[in-house]
């Protein structure tokens, strides 16, 4: 959650006239004269104090009835989507994966998640590679070991049942993975843990 700070009409003002860039994305300014909100950063002339009134979200200047600056632009005000760039997407995708188990389905696949998101298969292949140095298939896995993990040292759940839990296709499946990550089946972890 973004911290967002009162509105305080004389502090936006002076940060608006002086064009404080540690105030971008905090607020924004609606200009009665032409109908426009800006970012506190805009480099038009700044309207009349008298002319100006202070919303807390570029949401709220438009449900006021002001339209965004084409100048400043708004939408890339920073905390926007715009201005996280791509990593907004590799977020929202690594939410789907952990959450929700996107990539865990049977018949799910990448595409599906891309499409989902609004990207192409390949565009997403390459944000995960770009900000995560892995694919997606590599952190769903990753999500699958951790999940079965956790089930491992905090319940008695058969290991059929831990592997479908954490999203696993086959028990077969789970110890392959499972192994090759932790470098032993899930059994040793399991009776490591047993005498404690």
């Amino acid at each position: 959650m973004i911290a967002r700070m009162s509105i305080d009409f004389a502090e936006c003002d002076r940060a608006r006239l002086a064009r404080d860039r540690t105030y971008d994305g905090r607020f924004f300014t609606g200009v009665h004269s032409t109908g426009i909100y800006c970012r506190p950063v805009c480099p038009v002339r700044p309207a009349r104090s008298a002319n100006v009134s202070f919303f807390p979200s570029a949401t709220a200047a438009e449900l006021a009835g002001f339209r965004p600056c084409l100048r400043c632009r708004p939408e890339t005000a920073p905390f926007s989507s715009a201005w996280i760039g791509s990593r907004a997407t590799v977020e929202r995708a690594l939410r789907l994966i952990t959450d929700e188990g996107a990539l865990d389905r049977e018949g799910a696949t990448v595409e599906s998640l891309a499409q989902r998101l609004g990207v192409g298969s390949r565009q997403l292949a390459r944000l995960f590679a770009h900000h995560l140095q892995a694919s997606p298939s590599e952190v769903a896995r990753t999500v699958r070991v951790q999940r079965a993990k956790r089930l491992l040292d905090e319940t008695s759940l058969p290991m059929t049942e831990i592997a479908m839990q954490a999203g696993f296709g086959s028990l077969r499946r789970f110890n392959s993975v499972f192994a090759e990550i932790y470098g032993r089946p899930p059994t040793a972890i399991r009776r490591k843990r047993r005498p404690d």
